[in-house]
């Protein structure tokens, strides 16, 4: 509150001084205006005449002049005389407010100990003094007084019905500071904790507000010289109960070669509508010590049963820097306790970032908060925390910190997302790993997070990328691996692997992380794809190519997520992920990931399955070097379908990576994906080709064999794949068809060998038919696969065996 002040008296005089002078110069204007303005000539010719008659006007224009300024002396005057005369009556209209005020509040001052309407008394500096209460209706809280050295601070005073509470002394060194001043009954803010002394003190809680208001603020800790230990952030106070805001937690204080305070925790806030968490305070930082780690973000939290309860936790503090980074602090968690007829919107606080490192370990990234929404007739959405970010390592021989987890959203009545996980930190030499993406549970829909990816290095191993969560709900959706971290390392590091789904209705796993690059070691190992089982419809996740490796090994890829479908009746569908590609490599090429599997459940169902395509090897680059193994091809399953029907198609086997060095070896072709169904159709994969041998005197790799067949009803077995050529090497040979059993069964035909100048052979045809247990078992009718042909007199293979009641046998492959 301002003050004016005004000598009254002074300016009375003034006013009087002055109308006395306007007086003065009015009368003695009037006394000069004749003889001036009416001047006689001089003698009677022109010119005195022209002399007499200037001179008079410009008499007569003074004195107009005159009556003006006249007039404008006497408004001025006016002015001052009326500015006394309202003072004056401002000056008994607030003595007889501050005598009504003072009538007012004396009796409750004299009966409670405080006035009704007025703040409250500041503490004294240096005493540790609390602040003075606030008036019981209107008055904010008095600020605590500073503490002597090894004093605390004092406590910020209490506001009344409406006001806000005072800030908490500072305490002296070595001590903590005050508590902050609740705010308050029905308005205001709690008042900021006060700042920890030098050397080490705690910053002191922030005040409570009551109904509607903020939480008021911890105070920061003290700092501390040599190897004392920075002080502890305060407390935040917590917040109103309608309209609830947490005070965030206070900054750690610094130290030196010790170890920086940790944050203060954000204060929970659990209002009737709305809830936000306080956020938590930084860690300090040290400069040659450890820093501090974050504090925790409060819980957001809101409790009506109906209507729009929203509620968001606050976000975890950063972890202070020094030669080892502090961890980052987790999110809060949120949630809502209406459970009839209302609207949840939750958000979890996200982890605090991990400190900075030198030399040492970069902190950990905070966990992400918690969300739910346990609404059980209404609907809610609750978002997991994201995961703090890990901290960075900038010094030579650092190791960066990992990323934070992601945090669960769960929904009784809605969806449910997870918090994605956090991102690795950086560093010159070890880059930190991706934090794991937050599980995500909800009736209608569950969303795994994303793994984080993986911290990348310039001069060394970039981290490995994080997991994707789980996805479970109506429709279940498995979060992404994260990638792995750039680097160029001898070796990469590895992408994260998908997440699982699961649903009530479908379910589609998540895709694998990308595998990071290497130099002469091995490249990184690229991600799997996350698995998928749905009651209708299921999707495994691709799989993630290896990583390249330019002198050494390229990394293996990863496999498809396995997708099934559990109805025992109507129609289910189930599709195995996709293999990735193998990494390229100098000395070797990686292997293809195989294809995921297919499987449906029904009893008596239609059940549609597809196995995954797996993927191709790498390429070798290098001389002598030896292209990847492409991946085996998905099966298509249906084992359980009695009464009803499946049509199956098993994935195809991935291509061998091609060798361009010379004397290099072309990868081998993987198998084709097999089919199997108690009764239905299935066709099988086909095997893959095999890797070309580009360079001079190269070997062609061998084609994969193709996938079996085996149903009651129409099989179709996979042809096999072609061998790889070798312009001027000799070709790989062809695969074998696949053999074929049911009751009418086709034979996969064989691959024909590759191109070269060196003999090679082609496959052998597939019977209509499968050896089980050492046995032969024939189909009741089908042809039998035509063998490969082979090259430069090698060998043709030879044609499959026809069905035993009926069917075509294959013919031989040409030599």
């Amino acid at each position: 509150m301002s003050f004016v002040f005004a000598a009254s008296d002074v300016v009375a005089m003034a006013a009087e001084n002055l109308a006395g002078i306007g007086s003065s110069l009015t009368v003695a204007n009037a006394a000069a205006a004749v003889p001036t303005s009416g001047l006689l000539a001089a003698a009677g010719d022109e010119v005195s005449a022209a002399i007499a008659a200037l001179f008079s006007s410009h008499a007569r224009q003074y004195q107009t002049l005159s009556a003006e300024a006249a007039a404008f002396h006497s408004r001025f005057v006016q002015a001052l005389t009326g500015a006394v005369g309202a003072y004056a009556t401002a000056e008994a209209a607030n003595a007889l407010e501050q005598g009504m005020l003072g009538a007012i509040n004396a009796p409750a001052a004299a009966l409670l100990g405080r006035p009704w309407i007025g703040n409250g008394t500041n503490g004294a500096p240096g005493t540790g003094e609390a602040g003075g209460p606030g008036g019981l209706l209107l008055g904010n809280g008095g600020n605590g007084g500073s503490g002597a050295p090894g004093q605390a601070g004092g406590a910020g005073g209490a506001a009344g019905l409406i006001g806000n509470g005072g800030a908490g002394g500072a305490g002296g060194a070595g001590a903590s500071g005050g508590i902050g001043g609740a705010g308050g009954w029905l308005w205001g803010n709690g008042g900021t904790g006060g700042a920890g002394g030098f050397g080490g003190g705690s910053g002191g809680p922030g005040g409570n507000a009551l109904m509607f208001g903020i939480g008021g603020n911890g105070g920061p800790g003290g700092a501390a010289s040599g190897t004392g230990n920075g002080g502890a952030g305060g407390v935040g106070g917590a917040g109103g109960a309608l309209v609830a805001i947490g005070g965030a937690g206070g900054a750690g204080g610094a130290a030196t070669s010790g170890t920086g305070g940790a944050g203060g925790a954000g204060r929970d806030a659990l209002g009737l509508f709305f809830g936000l968490g306080g956020a938590g305070g930084h860690g300090g930082n040290a400069s040659t010590g450890t820093g501090g780690a974050g504090g925790a973000g409060g819980t957001g939290g809101a409790s009506s049963p109906f209507g729009i309860d929203i509620a968001i936790g606050g976000a975890g503090g950063h972890g202070g820097a020094g030669t080892t980074g502090g961890a980052g602090g987790a999110g809060g968690a949120a949630g809502s306790s209406g459970t009839v007829f209302a609207l949840d919107l939750i958000w979890a606080g996200a982890g605090g970032n991990g400190g900075a490192a030198t030399t040492g370990v970069g902190g950990a990234g905070g966990v992400g908060g918690f969300a739910v929404a346990p609404d059980v007739i209404g609907f809610g959405v609750a978002y997991g925390g994201a995961g703090g970010v890990g901290g960075a390592a900038t010094g030579v021989g650092g190791t960066a910190g990992a990323g934070g987890g992601g945090g669960i959203g769960l929904a009784a009545v809605g969806a449910g997302i997870g918090g994605a996980g956090g991102v690795g930190g950086a560093a010159t030499e070890t880059g930190g790993s991706g934090g794991a993406g937050g599980h995500g549970y909800g009736l209608l829909g569950g969303v795994g997070g994303a793994g984080g990816h993986g911290g990348a290095a310039p001069a060394g191993t970039g981290g490995n990328g994080g997991g994707g969560g789980t996805g479970l709900g109506f429709v279940g959706t498995g979060g992404n691996g994260g990638n792995a971290g750039t680097g160029v390392g001898v070796n990469g590091g590895n992408g994260g692997n998908g997440g699982t789904a699961y649903g009530a209705f479908a379910a589609i796993g998540g895709g694998g992380g990308a595998a990071g690059a290497a130099t002469s070691g091995t490249g990184g190992f690229g991600g799997a794809g996350g698995s998928a089982e749905g009651l209708i419809f299921g999707m495994g996740g691709a799989g993630a190519a290896g990583g390249d490796a330019s002198t050494g090994i390229g990394g293996t890829a990863g496999v498809g997520g396995t997708g099934s479908a559990r109805s025992p009746f109507g129609i289910n569908i189930a599709i195995g992920g996709a293999g990735g590609q193998g990494g390229a490599g100098g000395t070797a090429g990686g292997a293809g990931g195989h294809g995921g599997a297919s499987v449906s459940f029904g009893y008596a169902s239609l059940g549609l399955g597809l196995g995954g395509a797996a993927g191709a090897g790498g390429t070798a680059t290098g001389t002598d070097g030896t292209g990847g193994a492409g991946g085996f091809g998905g099966v298509a399953l249906a084992p359980a379908d009695l009464v009803g029907f499946a049509v199956l198609h098993g994935g195809v086997g991935g291509a061998g990576g091609t060798a361009t060095g010379d004397g290099g070896t072309g990868g081998a072709g993987g198998g084709g994906g097999f089919s199997a169904a108690i009764w239905g159709a299935g066709v099988s994969g086909a095997g893959g080709d095999g890797g070309a041998a580009t360079g001079t005197g190269g070997t062609g790799g061998n084609g994969g064999d193709g996938g079996k067949a085996e149903l009651v009803g129409l099989s179709v077995a996979g042809a096999g794949g072609a061998g790889g050529a070798a312009p001027t090497g000799t070709g790989g040979d062809g695969g074998a068809g696949g053999g074929a059993l049911g009751l009418i069964g086709a034979g996969g035909n064989g691959g024909n060998a590759g191109t070269g100048v060196g003999a090679a052979d082609g496959g052998n045809g597939g019977n209509a038919g499968l050896v089980i247990n050492g046995k032969f078992n024939p189909s009741l009718y089908g042809d039998g696969g035509n063998g490969g042909n082979g090259v430069n007199g090698g060998t043709g293979g030879t044609g499959g065996s026809a069905g035993q009641f009926g069917g075509t046998p294959g013919k031989n492959g040409s030599p």
